[in-house]
């Protein structure tokens, strides 16, 4: 069943959304070669807690960190660990999800770790700009379907493939919710888009081919072929005459306090 959010559902919701934005641009600041992936996730946890919030992935059926560190191959679900160094050259995306007041905010980036080849700086960028595509054909009246065709065909335009295991979905009171939101597909199928509906939009688009495999720790996946892979993802809530952007950081509201944990 899809969650149709009330008034006030979406304005607690929010409070989680600003938070996954502010620890993303927290953690920016921060990343640097010879860091760990370990380190990324103590901080993004301790930012997190002292505001309020619980790292919704902690223990999420079994996940043993509180955010998603996903280097180079990786396409998502890396679990931080000492031993993942950052390196020059690298990305990395690091996705997060604090649970506030019941409700969950849901964001992720692809970060650049040093100087970056500039046919990766590409794919991530494109990564991007599929994302924010898919977004911006949300609106009442739309089908799910139309978020994923303009996305494939973005990604397609530029020789980078979608992977299509993984997807998108609804969220609120839950972590994970209906709808699912796939990456690819076509225009005009699947659930009409309805005001109060929020949802993720999170394309995992690869340099190589979309396969993927699952590492044995249960979580980690990487692709078949070792190319590397970019994903972004926002927390979008339809409106009634379109949508809106909930894992923004409002503007003005950045504090120094802010940027410091």
């Amino acid at each position: 069943m899809i969650s149709i959010k009330s008034s006030r559902e979406i304005e607690l919701m929010r409070e989680s959304c600003v938070l996954a934005a502010k620890t993303l641009r927290f953690i920016e600041a921060k990343l640097k070669p010879g860091m760990s992936t370990e380190q990324v996730n103590q901080l993004c946890h301790d930012y997190q807690v002292k505001r309020g919030a619980i790292p919704a992935p902690l223990n999420y059926h079994g996940f043993p960190k509180s955010v998603c560190t996903s280097k180079n191959e990786v396409i998502c679900h890396g679990i931080p660990s000492s031993k993942d160094i950052l390196r020059d050259g690298d990305i990395l995306n690091i996705d997060v999800t604090p649970k506030m007041k019941g409700f969950h905010g849901d964001s992720n980036r692809t970060f650049f770790i040093g100087k970056v080849r500039p046919e990766i700086q590409k794919m991530v960028e494109v990564t991007y700009q599929a994302m924010m595509a898919g977004i911006a054909v949300c609106r009442p009246g739309v089908r799910i379907g139309d978020i994923g065709a303009v996305i494939e065909e973005m990604a397609h335009g530029h020789g980078y493939t979608v992977v299509q295991e993984y997807c998108g979905h609804g969220i609120g009171r839950e972590f994970h919710e209906e709808p699912q939101i796939l990456h690819y597909g076509k225009r005009g199928v699947g659930v009409e888009m309805k005001p109060g509906m929020t949802f993720t939009i999170e394309p995992m688009i690869n340099f190589g081919k979309r396969h993927c495999r699952l590492l044995d720790d249960g979580w980690t996946v990487v692709t078949k072929d070792k190319s590397w892979s970019a994903q972004f993802e926002h927390t979008i809530l339809i409106t009634e005459d379109g949508h809106e952007i909930l894992t923004t950081i409002p503007e003005g509201s950045w504090t120094e306090a802010d940027a410091e944990i």
